[in-house]
């Protein structure tokens, strides 16, 4: 399938898929349901009549992700019924994962015996008594009656910290070691001895639990987060020992394990610069601040931001305005699609940040979601200012001139973008592929097609490209066999990408191959029922295999989908007519939109994945 606008965050992210995350902390988050993404329009509050009112109110603004909504509702419950403890409950998650740890604190002194939210609330009152430096209280605090293997592990490494604010590294080392569980402690625990060390001046062993951190490839790629502040913490170790070739190289060979991470390439460039690096971690406060924000990104993973934003947020309170943090929270935001929230955390990561050209590029996708396209632009074109040979820059910048559908200027920035890549490797297969559906969509298919297959020879087999390439061969009479085999392996790569499939339905179409056309386009609206293009080719399909009334019932289908304009006078001219000589002339001309360019994933590292 192809389609003829495209959102720029869509375009542009899948060219920068995360790291998967195969560990076995992917089993450990909760069940907690994905919120929904709610407007950024404010929501004016009303006052509710009764308890229940009051509280499912609060409970659709909450599923809307609407948090400040759904704490004043819950407040208005708790009007009612003011011992109602599960309300409590509410709203206790609700104000720490929308970061009001001060506001939590009397709910968390209330149910800290409670078990179904202790592993929140004692770890609330623990973090009080950290920035209070009460440690033996905090200590205390960390005590809980039910513990699954993700509680042990944040409240044991905490417990350790808290042995290293009375002045005894020694104890806080032996509270590391003690801790017992399954491998992926490992990764952890070896960090937390290596900072516990590290602070307390103990540089021979600091040096031996960083190199073993640096040396667990394993946990790595199961935390990629973590490992990437490994890196920088025992590349900041190295440097202030005096060895800053050492440090450069540790973070050379990060660079290739973590591939396409601008954090480490920041990183390499202020240690090659002779800039100091700020350390992570000096004080207790700092270290019980670390602990919870390496389990928050390790567990945001599909479905657990809600779980991973509170680990964030209350490491937010032990260490305000640190950068790491505000840069994952912005990014749950990103993926919970709010973007004026990304925005503001994004904007407030600080200046000399390594994370600041990162949190620039993001700020400007966002920007775009809004609909400030030019201030995303201007912003983009700041970050390539700064460094011209940022290839994620050109991706970005190019993606938000898609959005406009100014694809001559997309193609001019993936032009510079091209210019930039010496040898170009695996992983900058995006860059010729978005610069062919540039040409392409200039109706350049001479440059365009030159692009496709360059991407191709970088990642063979790639499916997008597969399914873009192949398509449009169909849809331009020419290497057809090869073009339908193309989009075959594309579907037995994506058999659930119902705009893969689509296409492949569209592909036997447009060969007259009807009846395999309907088998194939059915399986797609299967995937995609709500997709107005998907359910109008299917009934073309229908119409060309002489099944009229299904036609007729899918286009209906296709027009509840609210198509954009031109399509939808289509549809309604084959809904009186049937599917005329001259109806059959507007699908050949525009009713088959484009392959669809990206799915939605991730942005984290341009390497994407199949």
């Amino acid at each position: 399938m192809r389609r003829n606008t495209v959102k720029a965050r869509a375009l542009v992210l899948a060219l920068m898929a995360g790291v998967a995350f195969t560990g076995g902390l992917s089993g450990i988050a909760n069940a907690l349901t994905p919120a929904k993404a709610p407007a950024d329009e404010p929501v004016i509050i009303s006052r509710a009549g009764s308890f229940p009112g009051a509280y499912l109110a609060g409970r659709i603004a909450e599923i809307d992700n609407n948090l400040p909504v759904a704490i004043a509702y819950y407040r208005q419950a708790l009007v009612f019924d003011p011992s109602n403890q599960p309300m409590k409950r509410d709203l206790l998650l609700s104000y720490l994962t929308d970061g009001q740890l001060d506001e939590a604190l009397p709910f968390a002194r209330v149910l800290k015996n409670e078990p179904e939210v202790e592993r929140f609330s004692r770890v609330v009152l623990a973090i009080k008594a950290f920035n209070d430096k009460h440690y033996r209280t905090a200590r205390t605090n960390l005590k809980l009656t039910q513990q699954s293997e993700m509680d042990r592990l944040a409240t044991g490494l905490m417990s350790a910290w808290t042995f290293y604010g009375e002045g005894r590294p020694k104890d806080a080392l032996a509270a590391v070691e003690k801790l017992d569980g399954p491998v992926w402690y490992d990764l952890f625990k070896t960090y937390t001895s290596a900072m516990i060390a590290d602070s307390a001046g103990q540089t021979k062993v600091a040096d031996k639990f960083y190199a073993q951190a640096v040396a667990d490839k394993e946990g790595g790629s199961a935390a990629p987060d973590t490992y990437e502040r490994i890196i920088y913490a025992y590349a900041d170790f190295k440097q202030r020992q005096g060895d800053k070739d050492g440090a450069i190289k540790l973070v050379e060979d990060a660079e290739q394990i973590l591939s396409g991470r601008v954090i480490l390439r920041e990183v390499r460039q202020k240690l090659e610069n002779g800039e100091k690096l700020d350390p992570q971690v000096r004080t207790p406060q700092q270290g019980a601040a670390e602990v919870l924000y390496s389990l928050g990104t390790a567990i945001n993973r599909g479905g657990a931001e809600a779980f991973a934003t509170i680990y964030l947020q209350m490491s937010g309170e032990l260490r305000e305005d640190n950068d790491a943090t505000l840069f994952q929270l912005g990014d749950i935001a990103a993926k919970l699609r709010q973007p004026e929230k990304a925005i503001k955390y994004y904007s407030r990561v600080a200046a000399k940040s390594p994370y600041k050209r990162d949190a620039e590029m993001q700020l400007s996708l966002n920007l775009a979601e809004t609909g400030k396209i030019d201030d995303a632009i201007e912003h983009l074109k700041n970050n390539l200012r700064s460094n011209d040979k940022d290839n994620r820059s050109y991706l970005a910048l190019g993606g938000v001139y898609a959005q406009k559908e100014d694809w001559a200027n997309a193609a001019k920035t993936y032009d510079q973008a091209v210019a930039e890549l010496k040898s170009p490797v695996r992983q900058d297969w995006p860059v010729f592929y978005q610069r062919g559906i540039a040409y392409e969509r200039l109706k350049q298919w001479d440059k365009a097609e030159p692009n496709f297959r360059q991407a191709l020879e970088l990642f063979p087999s790639q499916p997008q490209v597969m399914n873009y390439l192949g398509y449009s061969w169909v849809d331009r009479g020419e290497n057809l066999e090869e073009a339908l085999q193309m989009i075959r392996k594309a579907v037995e790569m994506r058999p659930q990408d119902g705009y893969i499939v689509d296409s492949l339905g569209w592909a036997y179409y447009k060969l007259g191959r009807y009846n395999e056309a309907v088998v194939e386009l059915e399986k797609a609206v299967k995937l995609r029922p709500e997709d107005p293009t998907i359910n109008d080719h299917l009934g073309d399909a229908y119409w060309q295999a002489g099944r009229g009334l299904e036609a007729t019932f899918q286009w209906n289908h296709a027009i509840a989908g609210k198509p954009e304009a031109a399509e939808l006078a289509k549809i309604e001219k084959k809904l009186k007519n049937g599917l005329t000589q001259t109806a059959e002339a507007d699908v050949k001309d525009t009713a088959s939109a484009k392959p669809e360019i990206a799915p939605d994933v991730k942005p984290a590292d341009p390497a994407a994945k199949p």
